[in-house]
């Protein structure tokens, strides 16, 4: 009988609720890309679309003021402690960051570790959750029908799967998930491990035994091994770090995680990442924020609390490994400018992505940008795309892996790489 990857992976962890073989003892490959081993890669993807104008906030643009008369930031004052922060040398500066991102991005941001991309994004501009994230997932260009709008294609694969791919054995991918992400459906076979289990392994020692003697002296042996041994590990971080938390655990359980859950998975994640793993996705939920939104206080102040205290604990935790590091947070697409009459805000366009590392350029803002007023509004009523995120992310991944064009198209076909001098 001849066995695919694929079958290994079923007969490995049939009746398991989530795969954790390791990819990459499955064909031993020279790496082909220079630096591509070291080199670890997170994705998040904040679905809903997050409200970038409240989160990096233009507090320079009167008009952002005039647009948001109950949910704006105040311009950055020192004696509020609910105003903006400034991003510069003084509080004069055109970009504040939201008060709720204080003690967490802030110091990363002084640190010279993380970096704004302002007016980024997709030309998909149907304004759809489902069509809009499936066509960022796969980074396949979009075709343009009159307005830019997708034309109809196959979603057969992610553009992190054609990343492992174009980086011929030097990648083991990865996807935070409960499923596996279209993002990392491909030809590589890509395990997905949720984090949000109950401590317990996926199998007892005797149902190991049994799986194990199975393939006893056959070349998959060590794989079963290591994907056993990989369980064992997620099952130990899930019962030392869980311990006296899962009351709060369990009040998450509805796609709007705590601040503390967040960190903790977050944690876990970078321990994995720096021994097993080093192409990552994991999306987070709950930013479709149409009514009270609220403003330094509210439901996106808690969303960014939460968001802010994984990302902070995953650079921690990465330790040493966090200078090899880098972190891209998106969104499927940014929101309306103007708030709604429910004190929040509707579907929009252009956002502001995030990159993270500890050995980034950051501090600073990358990318086109052009003053906040109504003449600039996409539609006159959101933020335009000045930087498409398959050229941002192109540029980074030339970066960090040497990539030449050929490689670089494989991964985003047709598009230009776009260097912001990131990393």
């Amino acid at each position: 009988m001849t066995f695919t990857r694929r079958d290994i992976l079923k007969l490995a962890f049939a009746g398991a609720a989530h795969p954790l073989l390791p990819v990459r003892g499955i064909v031993s490959q020279v790496f082909a890309a220079p630096g591509a081993a070291d080199a670890k890669f997170l994705l998040v993807f904040l679905r809903g679309g997050y409200d970038a104008a409240n989160v990096v906030i233009p507090v320079g643009s009167d008009f952002y003021y005039e647009s948001r008369p109950t949910i704006a930031i105040a311009r950055p004052d020192s004696a509020n402690p609910l105003a903006a922060l400034p991003l510069g040398s003084d509080a004069s500066s055109a970009w504040g960051l939201h008060p709720a991102l204080k003690d967490t991005m802030l110091p990363l941001w002084q640190k010279g570790q993380l970096a704004f991309v302002p007016f980024a994004g997709t030309e998909d501009l149907t304004r759809s959750h489902f069509e809009t994230q499936d066509s960022v997932e796969t980074g396949m260009p979009v075709e343009s029908h009159g307005e830019k709008t997708p034309a109809p294609h196959s979603y057969g694969s992610g553009f992190l799967n054609r990343l492992a791919a174009a980086l011929d054995g030097a990648a083991a991918p990865v996807a935070f998930t409960d499923g596996l992400p279209t993002v990392m459906t491909g030809s590589v076979v890509v395990p997905n491990v949720s984090l949000k289990g109950t401590g317990r392994p996926g199998f007892d020692d005797r149902q190991m035994a049994l799986l194990a003697g199975m393939y006893a002296g056959t070349r998959f042996e060590p794989l079963i091994a290591e994907g056993f041994d990989l369980r064992k590990t997620v099952a130990q971080q899930d019962q030392m770090m869980a311990a006296g938390t899962m009351g709060e655990m369990q009040a998450a359980n509805r796609n709007a995680i705590t601040a503390r859950g967040f960190e903790l998975e977050a944690r876990r994640m970078a321990g994995l990442m720096k021994d097993k793993f080093n192409v990552a996705f994991i999306d987070v939920g709950g930013w479709d924020t149409h009514v009270n939104q609220g403003g330094p206080q509210g439901q996106l102040a808690t969303l960014l609390t939460s968001l802010g205290q994984g990302l902070a604990a995953f650079a921690e935790q990465m330790g040493s490994a966090w200078s090899r590091t880098v972190v891209v947070v998106i969104s499927e697409f940014g929101r309306t400018f103007r708030e709604n009459g429910t004190r929040g805000t509707d579907h929009g366009h252009g956002t502001v992505y995030w990159v993270l590392g500890g050995a980034l350029h950051g501090g600073r803002f990358a990318g086109e940008q052009v003053d906040v007023a109504a003449r600039t509004l996409n539609q006159n009523r959101d933020w335009p795309v000045m930087t498409e995120y398959r050229a941002m992310l192109g540029g980074i991944f030339k970066r960090m892996y040497s990539l030449d064009s050929t490689r670089l198209d494989r991964v985003f076909p047709n598009t230009l790489p776009a260097d912001l001098d990131l990393i």
